[in-house]
């Protein structure tokens, strides 16, 4: 890439965040929250598809490519062996989701 000012910008904020999150406790609170966001996302994306029973399995089918991609995403050689800190930032929402996904199953089923 070219040397220029926004690309300057782009990778000085990109090495200050990653500075910012070296932190154990600021990695961890990341962590943390995307894991509640996908809880959350999964809670609401089952009640909003639910309503509406036509797309049902089009949004489940969406949902299982996603979760798979991610997963594929993960637990590749490449990226596991950065373990950069995006790639478990999508894996804790994907787990947090899948998590909740669960748990909404249960209550149907009771």
């Amino acid at each position: 890439m070219q040397n220029t000012r926004l690309n300057n910008l782009f990778d000085t904020i990109a090495r200050n965040l990653g500075q910012w999150f070296a932190n154990p406790w600021r990695r961890l609170s990341l962590l943390l929250i995307s894991f509640l966001f996908g809880f959350f996302l999964g809670t609401a994306i089952s009640t909003t598809a639910g309503q509406r029973a036509e797309i049902d399995i089009w949004i489940a089918a969406v949902l299982v490519f996603l979760t798979e991609v991610t997963s594929r995403i993960f637990y590749s050689q490449s990226f596991f062996a950065r373990r950069a800190l995006w790639v478990e930032v999508v894996n804790l929402l994907k787990v947090g989701f899948t998590y909740s996904l669960f748990i909404e199953a249960f209550k149907l089923g009771s």
